[in-house]
């Protein structure tokens, strides 16, 4: 009611102005204290880590359509240096696993099997790498930022058990900045790292696919009748 007597008295509402209340990410980083510090460190770390491994991994999952059938027609045909040159010069998993069931021709099929499933795990263990990095700061980063919302409060109640009764919201500022911000920037990241983890791990998921069909189709074409001589 006051303020519609104050409109109908001609008064006029006294207006923040515009400026005074933003805030940028630098402010809300200093506001949020010391433990922003690692929180921002960490979430560059994060960003890295999955900027690095996707384009690795997807690198590895580009297969060409017909490395498989020109290894086929170079073991048929006992073009067995052919065919090792050829995964010389493919840069892929697969290759690599494909060169050394090559290199194993003579032996005990199992044997084969065996040293191209060994070598498909070293594959698969390269393009992991930072995987357990990326997992843990994705679950370190809300537990800094409750951190922080610890100590913000903490301070809060300090600066309130100082003030007596004169307690005014200023004292109070930093403390709620602080757990407030925190919380707000660890559950960010962590979301993210999340979905970014996430994101790495279905992509891995489809090279393993691709290798096992590659393994498959590789002991298909040494069961088949093939020609001994170079």
């Amino acid at each position: 009611m006051a303020f519609i007597q104050l409109i109908l008295q001609g008064g006029s509402v006294p207006v923040e102005k515009a400026g005074e209340m933003k805030l940028t990410l630098l402010d809300l980083a200093i506001k949020g204290g010391w433990v922003m510090i690692p929180i921002i460190l960490l979430s560059f770390v994060a960003a890295y880590i999955f900027i690095e491994r996707y384009y690795v991994i997807r690198k590895a999952s580009k297969e060409d359509m017909n490395f498989m059938n020109r290894i086929k027609d170079y073991i048929h045909d006992g073009k067995i240096d052919a065919a090792v040159a050829l995964c010389k010069s493919t840069d892929s998993p697969s290759a690599r696993m494909v060169e050394k069931g090559i290199s194993r021709l003579g032996r005990p099929l199992q044997d084969i099997n065996t040293a191209i499933e060994n070598v498909g795990k070293l594959e698969i263990s390269k393009l992991e790498k930072g995987f357990p990095t990326l997992a843990t700061i994705t679950g370190a980063e809300p537990m800094l930022g409750f951190l922080g919302t610890v100590i913000g409060m903490v301070q809060a109640f300090y600066a309130m058990s100082q003030a007596g009764n004169n307690i005014e919201v200023s004292l109070l500022s930093d403390g709620i900045y602080t757990a407030l911000i925190t919380t707000v920037a660890g559950l960010i990241v962590g979301i993210i790292g999340y979905f970014a983890y996430n994101t790495l791990v279905v992509r891995v998921e489809k090279v393993v696919f691709n290798l096992e069909a590659t393994l498959t189709e590789f002991m298909d074409i040494l069961n088949e009748p093939v020609k001994t001589e170079r």
